[in-house]
């Protein structure tokens, strides 16, 4: 684990954006129980990925539709966290960073950190507008 100091502009990058930060397991479940969509982010300090993800985040906020709660995780900080927040991704292999979008508690989404290394932060923001639009864009009766 990393000394807090270190993590402290990498967490509030995401929170100043409006993620509620989870650092328990117990969080990690009362956010998703919440009705709606819930985008999860697990954080990292991998510089090349998390680097990216992070204003790609905080660039897809901006996007007229998005989910009704957010939540992040900081992957080998907040382990018990992390793993709550995983579980929830069944099937799929962990891996740090990551984003998910979940309905209702169940996973519609999630883009793994082979995709955020290998793209940049603008390419991110709109392949997570594109989910946003996609899973959580309110429906009309």
């Amino acid at each position: 684990m990393y000394p807090e100091v270190m993590l402290i502009p990498m967490r509030e990058e995401l929170t100043r954006a409006g993620l509620e930060e989870a650092r328990t397991a117990a969080e990690v479940d009362a956010s998703l129980a919440k009705p709606g969509t819930t985008m999860v982010v697990v954080n990292s300090i991998c510089g090349c990925a998390a680097g990216k993800m992070r204003p790609g985040v905080r660039l897809a906020l901006q996007h007229g539709t998005r989910p009704d709660h957010t939540i992040t995780v900081f992957a080998g900080q907040d382990r018990e966290a992390t793993e709550q927040a995983r579980s929830y991704f069944a099937g799929h292999p962990p891996t740090s960073p990551a984003i998910a979008i979940l309905r209702d508690g169940k996973l519609v989404y999630l883009l793994q950190r082979s995709a955020i290394e290998t793209s940049t932060a603008p390419a991110i923001a709109q392949e997570l507008a594109r989910a946003f639009d996609t899973y959580c864009a309110k429906t009309t009766a």
